[in-house]
């Protein structure tokens, strides 16, 4: 009896799960910026802690909603507000992620492969905050 999943589309849904049964214990404070590490090349290389938290945003900031729309579509985490957020509107769009903190959003922040940092939008929203 084989439990590999079809050849075809793959499905987070056990992955999802697992990661609410894993980190939904752990507290996640609501007006909060979370900087959130997506997959380089490989959807399966996104940890639980990550997958519990974009899907606990109420909204995300990303360099690319061209790239990051299809990402969450992969996890079943589609649906959310996608903010813009990259080298040339940067300071801008912080003040607009401010302004959701502000009211109470949780906001996840991505860039379009690895950990937002120095080099990648993230790090003027991250000083902002």
């Amino acid at each position: 009896m084989s439990t590999s999943p079809p050849i075809g589309k793959p499905s987070f849904d056990l992955a999802l799960q697992a990661a609410l049964q894993a980190a939904g214990p752990q507290h996640y404070p609501a007006g909060a910026l979370y900087v959130v590490a997506t997959p380089i090349g490989n959807l399966a290389d996104i940890t639980l802690r990550a997958l519990h938290v974009l899907a606990l945003a109420d909204a995300i900031a990303c360099e690319d909603t061209r790239h990051t729309a299809p990402l969450l579509r992969a996890y079943g985490l589609d649906g959310k507000p996608l903010i813009a957020l990259h080298e040339h509107n940067e300071a801008e769009a912080a003040q607009g992620v401010i302004a959701r903190l502000q009211a109470g959003q949780r906001v996840a922040c991505v860039s379009d492969a690895g950990t937002p940092a120095v080099s990648d939008p993230g790090a003027r929203l991250a000083a902002a905050c």
